[in-house]
């Protein structure tokens, strides 16, 4: 397997998809990163010679974010909303959705596991 900036990549899968497994680099800096090397978008992992690899870390390394570095930006983003304050905060900090998604149903992803409230259903005494 073929390392990119650290992260294995895929041999058999073209070089335009394979780019997409390291964090930060999506479908549209794949596609630049390759077109500023020279490279065919088409072309195999495997079929690329140990001069086209480290051009593409060079690229990767002189103009994107990636990796540890981006989760860790993404990460002080996140502190940085909870300690001011900020509603987006409030929401990470009680694991609710930030961008304004409903919570009367859905939004398991957020929340977790349903926890059950008891004693809602039968209201006695009325």
């Amino acid at each position: 397997m073929p390392r990119i900036a650290g992260v294995d990549i895929p041999e058999k899968k073209k070089i335009r998809y394979c780019l997409r497994y390291i964090h930060g680099i999506g479908p549209k800096a794949a596609d630049d990163i390759l077109a500023e090397a020279g490279i065919s978008p088409d072309k195999r992992a495997s079929e690329l010679t140990d001069q086209e690899v480290s051009q593409i870390a060079s690229i990767i390394d002189s103009g994107y974010i990636i990796e540890g570095a981006l989760r860790r930006q993404v990460q002080q983003h996140i502190q940085r909303l909870k300690d001011i304050r900020s509603y987006r905060g409030e929401r990470h900090r009680r694991g609710l959705p930030v961008r304004g998604q409903r919570t009367r149903c859905n939004a398991r992803t957020r929340k977790g596991k349903r926890k059950t409230v008891a004693g809602k259903k039968g209201v006695r005494g009325h």
